[in-house]
């Protein structure tokens, strides 16, 4: 039975990592990043809905027995 030979295992696992290496590299550098990010403000915006203005109820149905 033939022997495995891993003499070339070491040259090949370092030029794929390598070479992933530069591929992620100048695939990061593609990206367009902001100069000076802005500054999001933090305040809560109120909302007036229509609902909040006048009181409603919700009858359930097995409550309206006829009387």
């Amino acid at each position: 039975m033939p022997q495995l030979d891993t003499s070339t295992w070491f040259i090949t696992i370092l030029s794929t990592i390598i070479t992933l290496f530069v591929l992620m590299q100048l695939k990061i550098s593609t990206i367009n990043f902001p100069l000076s990010p802005s500054i999001k403000s933090t305040e809560l915006v109120k909302t007036d809905n229509p609902w909040e203005s006048k009181w409603t109820k919700i009858y359930s149905p097995l409550l309206l027995l006829p009387q």
